[in-house]
């Protein structure tokens, strides 16, 4: 099986989501358990993958037999090996985690959701794991369409927010589109590692650079990349609470390793303003998109928002391209994946008896010390308090800036933690200074056990993260930038 683990975590998710209908026809309330179930199968074939890929280097995986660059190649190296782990494992507890918000916001069709999941997954973890840039677009509309549909499934707002998603997504992937075929038409090769030993001698091309313009637009669309961030903040504000912990902690962190492959890994235009522009706009993600969430009354737009300003972080790191920053900007995917999910798990599960979705309505509900607790883990590291994940992948990316000559993008980087310490301090103020925590309100079960579970197995993760982060970034995090880093 060893030999097949590239392709397994796919498989797992695929077949899930193909099961879940034919289940359901029997028992609805099956779907719950296969989908978590498909879920962390793929999650172990992940992290059994990354072990691998630590201890033996890369792995390479012809489907059908056919050897590349002819045939479809997965590819798993220290960097779509980390982010398919992180992927995977985030989707797994979310999806266990899911089942008393999935019954509540979708009733008969609970096994409609969590199949067009295990489908989301499926796509992001085909994306991670592709060595074809075609076949990246492939696995990226896969995961969208299913990620329209999840959005669309709300109430009337999630239908507007569902469409403009749609509309904006649809232009990304077009981008993207464009800048493959016209790297194709320049090098006849789609081939991720056939293209890189072709590109140094087109790398003059008018052609190559718009193909490399369209790409990165396409993407940074995709990934909700400051200003191009349209669709983000209506989709996981209005998306029903389950989608809400599933989608802001793994969707847009595929884009953004398909980013960072295709530029630092294949296409390196180094002649080009690409990463100049990159970390400029990554930096000014990080100030905009904490002002923003600074305003917000609604808890769900105010982590949205959050998430602009986060993923800058990632951006930044890819801009600076120097190790320390690569090293901050990987490590940060994971742990934006895992603090988000908390958060917006903790959320829905505060909606399940609060009468709204603002922070006066949530300062309303009894006591919830466990739901509190694993917030404030989460706001740490979104701060990036020691020893919370977040810390140290922020502690990268200053030495990055720092490294790099970049005052002004240092300055960013706190500004961000600066800006995300008040915007979680309003979140966590309604949770455990609320009137009715003041009042002494009668407790009751704070949520149902799963979800409990779930919350307390991502505070965990958290403070993992940040207490193996050497380990890590030895193994998996330092090759990955090294073979990257300008």
């Amino acid at each position: 099986m060893r030999a097949h683990l590239p392709i397994l975590p796919v498989l797992f998710t695929l077949v899930g989501a193909l099961l879940i209908p034919i289940v359901a026809l029997a028992s609805r309330r099956a779907a719950g358990p296969v989908a978590a179930g498909a879920a962390v199968a793929a999650a172990i074939a992940a992290l059994a993958g990354a072990a691998e890929v630590a201890g033996g280097g890369v792995r390479r995986y012809a489907v059908g037999g056919w050897p590349a660059p002819w045939g479809i190649e997965l590819v798993l190296d220290p960097l779509s090996a980390f982010t398919s782990a992180a992927i995977a494992c985030v989707a797994a507890v979310s999806l266990a985690g899911a089942g008393p918000g999935a019954r509540a916001a979708f009733e008969r069709t609970t096994p409609r959701f969590y199949a067009l999941a295990l489908v989301v997954v499926t796509g992001l973890l085909g994306i991670t794991g592709s060595g074809d840039l075609f076949n990246v677009f492939v696995f990226l509309e896969i995961a969208a369409i299913a990620s329209y549909a999840l959005v669309a499934s709300g109430a009337a707002p999630a239908l507007a927010a569902g469409f403009r998603y749609l509309v904006l997504g649809t232009v990304g992937a077009s981008f993207y589109l464009i800048g493959v075929g016209l790297l194709y038409a320049l090098t006849g090769t789609l081939n991720m590692g056939d293209l890189a030993a072709r590109v140094p001698a087109v790398a003059g091309s008018p052609l190559f650079a718009g193909g490399v313009a369209f790409i990165v637009v396409g993407l940074a669309i995709k990934m909700a990349l400051f200003p191009l961030h349209g669709w983000l903040p209506d989709a996981y504000t209005h998306a029903p609470p389950p989608v809400a912990a599933l989608l802001p902690a793994v969707a847009t962190k595929a884009p953004a390793y398909a980013l960072a492959r295709t530029l630092l890994y294949v296409l390196r235009p180094d002649e080009l303003p690409v990463a100049t522009t990159l970390a400029w706009a990554g930096g000014a993600a990080v100030v905009v998109g904490g002002l923003f969430a600074l305003r917000q009354t609604d808890a769900r737009r105010l982590l949205a928002y959050s998430s602009v300003s986060q993923m800058g972080y990632i951006v930044l790191g890819l801009g600076l391209a120097n190790a320390p920053a690569l090293t901050g900007a990987y490590l940060h995917l994971l742990n934006h994946a895992v603090m988000k999910s908390s958060l917006f798990m903790a959320v829905g599960a505060l909606l399940l008896s609060a009468r709204g979705p603002s922070l006066a309505a949530l300062a309303e509900v009894a006591p919830r010390p466990l739901i509190g607790a694993c917030m404030v883990v989460a706001a740490l590291s979104m701060v990036g308090v020691p020893p919370a994940g977040g810390f140290f992948s922020k502690w990268y990316l200053l030495q990055g800036a720092i490294e790099a000559g970049q005052p002004v993008l240092a300055a960013a980087i706190l500004l961000g933690s600066l800006l995300a310490a008040v915007y979680m301090y309003r979140l966590t103020e309604a949770v455990w200074l609320s009137p009715a925590a003041a009042a002494g309100a009668a407790r009751r079960r704070e949520a149902p056990a799963v979800v409990l579970a779930a919350l307390l197995v991502l505070a965990l993760a958290t403070l993992g993260v940040g207490v193996a982060n050497e380990l890590i970034v030895d193994r998996l995090l330092a090759p990955a930038a090294a073979a990257a880093a300008r």
